[in-house]
């Protein structure tokens, strides 16, 4: 039981280091709005189609009062989702499950004067390839 209880612990230690390492952000020098459409621009130039932009600041920023926050968590932030029929196809054919991973989704993000642009990371194996479309995305975005 004295092992168990070690592996616990260690795991509850690990798993704030481990959140941490869940997305890759990069800070963009320009406006919110050129780095949307910068975003855009290149998921679009890649062929692929954009299936949903949710526009998380715009939400977090309605409900703050209604879930009894005064908090400005980012002064404007977008989500863009997307899936490529080619990668998708790929992933789920190494492993139907990775289903759970898509629609794949590109944020940009203004917060204390600070513009960013990310992904979220994915677990090793297949879906590395997708992490490497997100982060060639991003960085064409940053051109």
């Amino acid at each position: 039981m004295k092992t168990l209880s070690a592996a616990v612990l260690a795991l509850c230690t690990a798993l704030p280091a481990l959140a941490a390492d869940q997305h890759v952000t990069y800070s963009f020098d320009g406006s919110f709005d050129d780095a949307a459409f910068a975003v855009e621009s290149a998921i679009v130039g890649r062929g692929l189609v954009i299936d949903y932009v949710s526009h998380t600041g715009e939400m977090l920023a309605r409900t703050a009062a209604d879930v009894g926050s005064d908090v400005e968590l980012f002064k404007e932030a977008d989500v863009f989702l997307f899936c490529s029929a080619q990668l998708s196809r790929k992933v789920m054919e190494a492993d139907p499950m990775n289903i759970a991973q898509c629609p794949y989704g590109i944020f940009v993000a203004e917060r204390a004067g600070e513009v960013m642009v990310g992904y979220r990371t994915y677990p090793d194996g297949p879906m590395q390839e997708v992490q490497a479309m997100l982060d060639e995305i991003v960085k064409s975005a940053l051109e």
